[in-house]
């Protein structure tokens, strides 16, 4: 080996990298211990107004410590990602003393129980929102984002019906139910397949999907044919292949 050049010029190249790697974290660890370059500010640049202020306070003032170099990111973002309303926290530092704080706000589109809301990403939330005209959602736990995606495409095949979604209920086994604010009733039903407790076909197979496109071109045939008659329907069964059921108010 010590008769090879190249080898030894390759070693040495890879011993001073290593020297200069280790030279480096020590001088990343002193600088991150050093009290030169402390947090002066942190900015709000933006925070929602449903959440409490003193909350967004407290976290900035509990975890939003350090040294520019040694605040701990991390902390403080999942202290701020726990404060009601508040959906996600970015946090930047911004050389050399300061970290700019943006926190993303809860945009409610359903209400969930007694005292949970779903947002328009379909995911649940803790809060409630007085006077605001929201539809409410009745599933299994986990089927928010399905609930939240159908309720858009079901809102948009209803309203040529003058009557917006008041309720959407989805049962264990993947039925659909529907309720207007006028109070019709839809029931949608599933699929025609077979299916056991845990949503699949009887092969095995997810049938969700097919469930829910089923079950939409259930309701657009029902809007088509009867959007127009200006009749007062009180209970609408659409579990049916060809056709639907209907109770009149009267």
């Amino acid at each position: 080996m010590w008769d090879n050049p190249r080898l030894l010029n390759s070693l040495s190249g890879f011993l001073v990298g290593l020297a200069l790697l280790a030279i480096a974290l020590v001088g990343l660890g002193m600088l991150a211990r050093s009290t030169l370059f402390p947090l002066r500010e942190v900015e709000l640049r933006s925070a929602p107004q449903q959440a409490p202020r003193a909350l967004i306070v407290a976290a900035i003032e509990r975890h939003g410590r350090g040294t520019f170099f040694s605040a701990r990111i991390d902390e403080l973002r999942g202290a701020l990602e726990q404060v009601p309303w508040v959906r996600r926290a970015s946090i930047r530092r911004v050389w050399p003393d300061r970290l700019e704080v943006t926190l993303e706000e809860q945009v409610p589109l359903a209400r969930w129980g007694a005292d949970a809301l779903v947002n328009t990403y379909g995911e649940r939330f803790a809060g409630s929102v007085a006077g605001a005209a929201l539809p409410v959602f009745i599933g299994p736990a986990g089927s928010e984002a399905e609930m939240a995606r159908r309720y858009r495409r079901f809102a948009e095949i209803v309203s040529p019906l003058g009557s917006p979604l008041e309720r959407v209920t989805l049962s264990a086994r993947h039925a659909w139910q529907l309720r207007l604010a006028d109070g019709t009733q839809l029931t949608l039903g599933r699929d025609a397949a077979g299916r056991d407790t845990a949503g699949r076909d009887t092969a095995g197979r997810d049938t969700a999907a097919h469930d829910a496109d089923s079950v939409e071109q259930r309701l657009a045939r029902f809007v088509e044919a009867y959007g127009g008659t200006g009749a007062g329907a009180a209970v609408v069964d659409l579990r049916y292949p060809g056709g639907f059921a209907l109770k009149t108010r009267s």
